[in-house]
């Protein structure tokens, strides 16, 4: 963890609802995909964790989606804003540890760290999977950025505007050799691809109410097979095999 601050350079929106920052910064201490960082605005006593979507030593690309007035406040800032920030927070996920063939499988915002996974990968030589879900054609974002990167992509939508009909669960049973998936997106869905059979082990990014951010409030704890862990500093990232509903 490191205390820093980053300037906003831009916004641009993506969907009603979702933006794209770009922050320029130490970035350097952001070490892994899945990792956050912790903002603080203006007028609010709770830092705003948000996923880092990508990074360079320069900077950092977050993607936002409004959910309150912190958020709200924070996709309104203009150009030159700086954060007090706390950076490279969590444990992020370990591509190193993935056994059999892995997919990415992302829901709505949950995709914004999936996109920094899939850029170490490629960088790796790996070919990568991703499969996205969106509600609906016009909450998909992001999607010609995978494309770039060379991703073999997967697209559902609930209501069939866009891909597939369906949930991102079936878009990885379509792939029926990909037996390793590392995920981040709501809970419902998360809980949907751990049930699945096919996958023999996995990385599961989650979210929860974060009090500090790095530890030592407690406040993000959820139980595990081996007791209580919290979001924050064990995670956000989890093991298959550890988790518990």
């Amino acid at each position: 963890m490191k205390r820093c601050t980053f300037t906003l350079e831009h916004t641009r929106r993506l969907t009603e609802d979702t933006y794209e920052l770009v922050l320029s910064g130490d970035g350097a201490s952001v070490t892994a995909p899945g990792q956050f960082v912790d903002l603080s605005l203006p007028g609010k006593f709770l830092r705003r964790p948000i996923s880092v979507c990508s990074w360079s030593d320069e900077g950092l690309l977050l993607l936002v989606k409004v959910v309150g007035d912190g958020t709200r406040q924070l996709v309104r800032s203009v150009p030159g804003t700086v954060f007090d920030t706390l950076s490279g927070l969590g444990n992020g996920f370990d591509v190193d540890a993935a056994s059999g063939t892995p997919i990415l499988a992302g829901g709505g915002i949950g995709i914004a760290p999936l996109y920094g996974l899939a850029r170490v990968l490629r960088q790796r030589g790996e070919p990568v999977t991703a499969a996205l879900g969106f509600r609906t054609a016009a909450d998909a974002f992001y999607l010609s950025e995978f494309a770039a990167l060379g991703c073999d992509l997967m697209v559902a939508t609930e209501d069939g505007t866009l891909g597939v009909k369906g949930f991102v669960t079936d878009l990885i049973q379509k792939r029926p050799e990909r037996d390793y998936v590392f995920t981040c997106g709501p809970l419902p869905m998360l809980r949907a691809v751990h049930a699945l059979p096919q996958l023999r082990g996995g990385q599961f990014s989650f979210e929860a109410r974060m009090g500090c951010g790095f530890g030592a409030c407690m406040g993000c704890s959820v139980p595990t097979a081996d007791g209580y862990k919290r979001v924050c500093k064990d995670g956000p990232i989890l093991y298959k095999e550890e988790i518990v509903w």
